[in-house]
């Protein structure tokens, strides 16, 4: 049994604690071994990283046991956000990636990102063999990285062109530069720095960005996560400006998120009912919908109106992803801020659902506050969410579930429990007013309580009744 575990999204550890140069190594060599089994080292492999502290040096050293098994490597030559390293694996026609990324995770961290050929997320199944297949540092194969280069196995390479020509057929970039929009953008010191700018500058928009330099503590934010208090900051800059939209990246730029013209947050869950709706509506596109436990109800209402299945999968892209390629979906996403869409690799997409939104507005000439209400007319109901996430360790996880197996409330919040569904986590239905989730972080030792309820004093009961369920309160 390794001791290195992968969560929903990869490999996550605290720097020069659990997560070393030893470690990374070793989990290079499991995945590389895993490559090999597959028959697709001969492939090779893309490898980028993010603006977290060291992810560059990371980067070198996956590289370097890549190179040390006989696959080529193509690393990126400058931080890269996920999605295009993500697309990179299908343009290289490579066997997969690794990214050097902790995402959404506090400054502290650093993690590794596996992809599978198609520049999605490895399923489950995959991720244990590669678990696995982790040695200990001796067994890892490594060639050093000048060595590397020399002889060829390592290339390093700007993967930005082609991504940007990618984007260019999914997108009309140069209506998008010329829709006289004035745009702030937060990248949270991220990869998504400067990628606004470089897009859409040159017609008549007017663009500013925060926070876009490299900081790896992250300053004025809890971490690089694009919800509410992080992104506080932001949104009082897009009122001080003037501005027409916030568009919000998180730290690897594979999550958005959106604040309006009044520097009001549209959630998460109402983002990707908005861009389901732009598909279906504005776009005329049909095609299934793929969601989490985790995410928006208003998904299920739009796939009736518009005929389209709307598939329900656990948390996290290594669930998401299989099922958008089996069911060929028009767009799967989950309740973090992460959306794919069809025509794009089957990952999460920062970037694209940005331009996606941006194209939103010029096509319908609303604002993003007149585009969440023309979303909750189309639906005839308005909807509430939110969400608490609290420490929890995870040696007290079983204790926990096993307390929530047994418990069978019949009310919460005052609201009655009309089913329980344990896909995911523990989700109880409300019936008509919606539901309560409660959910152990894969990634993090954090249990989170979300709810979406169609009566906005439902919100804090039901959560502060999720609390009680969960015996943190």
């Amino acid at each position: 049994m390794s001791d290195i575990k992968f969560g929903t999204d990869g490999w996550r550890g605290r720097i020069a604690e659990d997560y070393t140069f030893d470690n990374v190594r070793r989990a290079t060599q499991g995945f590389a071994t895993y490559l090999k089994n597959h028959d697709l080292s001969e492939k090779g492999v893309v490898i980028g990283y993010d603006q977290r502290f060291s992810s560059d040096l990371f980067a070198a050293a996956a590289a370097e046991v890549m190179a040390g098994n006989d696959i080529r490597v193509w690393l990126t030559n400058h931080n890269t956000p996920t999605p295009v390293i993500s697309y990179s694996v299908t343009e290289r026609r490579a066997g997969g990636a690794i990214n050097i990324t902790a995402s959404h995770n506090p400054p502290a961290d650093n993690g590794l990102k596996v992809r599978d050929p198609q520049g999605g997320a490895v399923p489950p199944e995959g991720l244990a063999e590669i678990e696995d297949a982790i040695p200990d540092i001796a067994q890892v194969k490594r060639l050093a990285f000048k060595e590397a280069e020399e002889c060829g196995l390592v290339t390093r390479w700007d993967p930005d062109p082609a991504y940007i020509a990618h984007l260019g057929t999914l997108v009309d970039l140069p209506k998008l530069r010329n829709a006289g929009f004035k745009i702030l953008v937060e990248p949270m010191w991220g990869n998504g720095a400067g990628w606004f700018p470089r897009l859409l500058s040159g017609g008549n928009n007017t663009l500013w960005e925060i926070h876009a330099e490299r900081h790896p503590l992250f300053p004025e934010m809890q971490r690089p996560e694009p919800i509410r208090p992080n992104i506080d900051v932001a949104l009082q800059r897009t009122v001080e400006l003037g501005a027409d939209v916030l568009l919000i990246m998180d730290g690897d730029a594979d999550r958005m998120g959106i604040g309006d013209e009044n520097g009001v947050y549209i959630n998460q869950l109402q983002v990707y009912a908005l861009l389901a709706y732009y598909l279906l509506e504005v776009r005329g596109l049909r095609g299934a919908i793929v969601k989490t436990i985790s995410t928006t109800s208003m998904l299920n209402r739009l796939g009736k109106m518009y005929g389209v299945d709307v598939h329900e999968t656990g948390v996290g892209f290594k669930y998401v992803a299989p099922k958008v390629l089996e069911t060929n979906a028009l767009i799967g996403g989950e309740e973090s801020g992460g959306y794919a869409f069809r025509g794009n690799v089957p990952e999460r997409d920062g970037i694209l659902g940005n331009l996606y939104f941006l194209d939103f507005m010029l096509k319908t000439g609303q604002t993003p506050a007149q585009l969440l209400q023309t979303l909750f007319k189309k639906l005839g109901q308005t909807f509430y969410y939110d969400r608490i996430d609290t420490r929890f360790p995870a040696e007290k996880r079983p204790m926990a579930m096993a307390r929530l197996d047994a418990t069978k409330p019949e009310t919460i919040g005052g609201v009655p429990v009309t089913g329980i569904v344990t896909l995911d986590g523990y989700k109880y239905e409300l019936g008509e007013y919606g539901w309560l989730l409660i959910r152990f972080s894969g990634t993090e030792p954090i249990v989170r309580v979300y709810c979406e309820v169609t009566d906005p004093a439902l919100v804090q009961p039901v959560l502060e009744g999720g609390l009680e369920v969960a015996g943190l309160k």
